[in-house]
């Protein structure tokens, strides 16, 4: 489907929350009222991957790692039962309104050792055709607009239950550069992503019975605004992403996890106030780390409006044998803040832990979302050096890097 450039640009540059536009409250009132906070390139956030979708977007504290963990936490990767290991994903998007977007995701690693590990991913957002016309509605050719970011991963264990991450990325925006009439260029930036891990178990080897628990953090998106030619420059979707997970081991062959994050877009709070006569935004001119590092304490409601700004995902995942999967979740966001509601299901198959598969489905908690039959597929391939696969039964050596 071919769409007007303005319904894109507002979409993907200044919307944050576009997906639900329709369900939202007014986005600001003048002197102190609720706003939304807006970013661009908001596909950075997208959530990849079909396990972590099923699972109500949930991700950071996943007890289990794969080559999505780069996108969610890639400190996990050090946890990883296999040395190797790669996944490629598919999400049609916004299916309700159009049918030609879509995002994929690839993503692989690989351990240097016992206690470090290097990964790479990219993930490329495809917005579709947009047409062009003059003043007088002249056919003025059209242009396909995408996005892409290039991560590479470095993940370093420190104990024996905690490690840390490092992800380096740049991003290309190119929603109409050298179409006619739009003056655009491509808008292009770095960023980084901080991580950390946590987890631990106690299972009896006999009867295979235990409990698990994880815990993780991701400070993700951390770089300069995003120029595209103007004298505008926007903010990234810098954010804070912490979580955590418990695993019930009921026997050798079935487990639980269960799980739980905690999201909060770290861009300023529209605060729109009289500045001579004019409405203005007075926290859109901030410079970059008093604006990521304020967006704790700048909405203009105060620390009970600061909470509206706080996502929570939750899902329940269950395993036989480390075969099959069954999974559910719930994606909750306040109506003030974008009123994304909606649960979450899928289903997982691992064929000798060196292929896999899922699916997810999301269903939407109101009538006429955006989101309604939004689906994503992944597969995983995991490989194992032909000499070892890395155990965490193995003590962390200093010297075994």
């Amino acid at each position: 489907m071919k769409r007007t450039f303005s319904r894109v640009f507002i979409g993907v540059c200044s919307l944050f929350p576009f997906v639900v536009s329709a369900q939202t409250q007014p986005v600001q009132t003048l002197n102190g009222g609720i706003g939304i906070p807006t970013s661009s390139v908001p596909f950075l956030n997208f959530t990849p991957d079909a396990r972590s979708g099923a699972l109500g977007e949930t991700g950071v504290a996943m007890p289990d790692a794969d080559a999505n963990s780069i996108f969610w936490n890639p400190s996990k990767l050090v946890f990883a039962k296999q040395d190797k290991g790669a996944s490629i994903s598919y999400t049609p998007w916004l299916r309700e309104i159009v049918n030609d977007m879509y995002y994929t995701y690839l993503s692989g690693y690989s351990k240097l050792g016992k206690n470090s590990v290097i990964g790479g991913s990219l993930m490329y957002f495809d917005l579709g055709t947009v047409d062009f016309t003059t003043a007088t509605g002249v056919a003025a050719g059209s242009f396909n607009s995408r996005e892409y970011a290039i991560t590479a991963s470095y993940v370093q264990r420190l104990s024996q239950n905690f490690s840390l991450g490092v992800n380096l990325k740049y991003l290309n925006s190119n929603l109409a550069a050298g179409s006619s009439n739009v003056g655009l260029k491509p808008g292009a930036t770095a960023a980084a992503d901080i991580s950390a891990f946590y987890r631990n178990e106690i299972r009896d080897n006999s009867t295979g019975k235990g409990l698990g628990w994880a815990f993780g953090g991701m400070l993700s998106n951390l770089g300069g605004r995003i120029n595209y030619g103007g004298l505008e420059r926007y903010y990234i979707p810098t954010n804070l992403r912490l979580g955590a997970s418990l695993t019930y081991y009921a026997d050798q062959y079935n487990k639980f996890n269960f799980m739980v994050d905690f999201n909060k877009l770290m861009t300023p709070t529209p605060n729109i106030q009289n500045v001579g006569g004019a409405p203005v935004n007075v926290n859109n001119n901030k410079n970059y780390f008093s604006a990521v590092f304020g967006s704790f304490a700048d909405a203009p409601g105060g620390f009970s409006e600061e909470l509206k700004e706080v996502t929570v995902s939750t899902g329940v995942e269950y395993w036989y044998n480390e075969q099959f999967a069954a999974r559910a979740g719930y994606f909750g966001e306040s109506n003030l803040k974008g009123g994304r509601k909606y649960a979450t299901a899928g289903l997982g198959l691992r064929l000798k832990q060196s292929f896999g598969v899922d699916f997810s489905y999301i269903v939407p908690i109101r009538q006429g979302s955006p989101l309604a039959n939004t689906f994503r597929i992944s597969l995983l391939i995991n490989l194992a050096n032909a000499n070892r696969v890395f155990s965490d039964d193995e003590p962390v050596n200093d010297d075994d890097n």
